[in-house]
């Protein structure tokens, strides 16, 4: 049987400062709305920009260390999963889905500064890019993989 699968990654822009929250206990609440432009080309031939906007919530140490370059109009990719939040309110149910942040990567500068891109992960298994093969992870050379072939 096959199993459900819920991840996302998204690039996109930030569009105000993070609110940072804390727990009683002292856990980490990073929230904050990530703006994800797509082109689209109309009838007429004349390309269009629209912008999707979606609330995001990173929990723990990495969203506490990653919460002071969440600013305003810095560029990031992020990656986690959707999460369905329902409610009701003056009689009136109510839903809305928040991306789960499992990692952030700030890509580029950022109006307030210059920097480098950085990686802020709560899961260290899971990354955008892939990580630099090592000399013993390299692939085979061809004449050894010839060798190995049963026909």
């Amino acid at each position: 049987m096959a199993k459900d699968i819920n991840t996302v990654a998204l690039s996109g822009r930030v569009t105000r400062d993070c609110s940072m929250k804390y727990t009683n206990s002292g856990f980490q609440i990073c929230s904050f709305t990530i703006a994800v432009k797509k082109s689209r080309k109309d009838a007429r031939g004349t390309w269009t920009d629209t912008a999707h906007f979606f609330d995001c919530t990173y929990f723990g140490k990495a969203a506490e260390a990653v919460s002071q370059y969440l600013i305003k109009g810095q560029q990031i990719m992020i990656q986690g999963n959707l999460e369905q939040q329902t409610w009701e309110k003056n009689g009136q149910k109510n839903s809305k889905v928040t991306v789960i942040i499992d990692s952030v990567v700030l890509v580029g500068g950022s109006p307030r500064d210059s920097q480098a891109q950085h990686t802020y992960n709560n899961q260290p298994q899971q990354s955008f890019a892939p990580a630099p093969a090592s000399q013993s992870q390299a692939p085979a050379s061809q004449e050894s993989f010839e060798d190995d072939i049963p026909f």
